[in-house]
């Protein structure tokens, strides 16, 4: 769009670095946010879903998509038999810190 980071941070109110963070994906944008910014770019809001693949939400998988996956029903069947709450705290804190690896969280 040629427009530095800092411009654009200028117009939206916000640091240069959490344009980069929002960039990256280690922010979330609301919905409100990416309004401004779609506005600030000159864009409608659907340019930045364009390259998503037919049927796929840009909010990401509904709760009844991840139980219909037979690893995610496994993975919460197996999780429920744990029964110390440190250890299900741990397993939480892991798949936490690797959904955050992906940039899910």
């Amino acid at each position: 769009m040629k427009i530095s980071q800092e411009r654009l941070a200028d117009v939206l109110g916000l640091t240069f670095q959490q344009v980069q963070k929002y960039e990256r994906g280690a922010n979330r944008v609301s919905a409100s946010k990416l309004y401004e910014i779609a506005g600030a770019l000159g864009v409608p809001v659907g340019y930045f879903f364009a390259d998503l693949p037919s049927g796929v939400s840009p909010a990401g998988p509904t709760d009844s998509d991840l139980l219909s996956s037979p690893d995610s029903r496994e993975l919460a069947a197996l999780y429920a038999r744990i029964t110390r709450p440190r250890v299900r705290e741990q397993v939480l804190q892991l798949v936490r810190m690797m959904a955050e690896d992906e940039g899910v969280a």
